[in-house]
This record gives structure tokens, sequence and C-alpha cells, in this order.
């Protein structure tokens, strides 16, 4: 997927900023992968200003806040896609806010088949 390459691209230390559509693209379909691979409403991951999704199968969710959210900037998001920083590392540094109990995505990233994009751009 082009925009996911060039999107991860951006996101190194020296290079040039993508441009918001090529980053908005490449966020939103990942966070859509991520709903198809891991199905469910116990996890709310939010990466604003782009998108949200539900997932994790467990307890759904309804109605007003739900008890487990995750929520990132988009570098950082595309970073754990692909495999370019560790979920354990975004915690610690705290570039991804977590809460729920159920609030854990380190089995899900980082996806397989964008390591593969990440590798090649």
């Amino acid at each position: 997927m082009p925009a996911f390459q060039a999107a991860l691209a951006a996101t190194s230390a020296d290079a040039s900023p993508a441009d918001r559509d090529t980053v908005a693209t490449a966020v939103r379909y990942s966070l859509q992968r991520l709903a198809e691979r891991a199905e469910g409403n116990t996890v709310e991951v939010r990466v604003p200003p782009y998108g949200a999704v539900q997932c994790i199968a467990g307890p759904r969710h309804t109605r007003g806040t739900p008890p487990n959210v995750v929520e990132t900037d988009p570098t950082t998001w595309l970073q754990l896609v692909s495999g370019g920083l560790a979920w354990q590392d975004a915690m610690r540094e705290a570039r991804v806010h977590a809460s729920g109990t159920r609030a854990d995505l380190s089995t899900e990233l980082p996806m397989r088949d964008f390591i593969a994009l990440g590798a090649a751009s």
C-alpha cells in the first residue's frame, strides 16, 4: 500500500513529513485491518484526528466512554503497526495512553502485513 509506505517513511527523524491525506489513509487503513484481525467491541483504539475502531473480543461496550481505551498520535500508531516501535517502549515513553484492564495491544502489534510494507520503504 503506497500511502502506508509513504506515511511510514515520513516517521523517521530525518524525513520530511507526509501530507495529511497520506497519513490519514495509512492510519485509517491500519485501524480497519486491526478491527478485522481482532474482532470485538471491548477496546476502543483512537488515533486522532483520523479514526477510531473497536476491537478485541470480550464484553461489549455500547454507551458512553468505553472502559478500555487506547489512544495515540498518528506517527506513534504507524510505528507500532509496522514494528518500528514496540508496545512496551511506547507505553514506557508515554507515547500511548491505555486505560482499562483489556487495553493492551501487545499481542496484536506489530501487524505482520505492515511489517513487510515498512521494510520495503
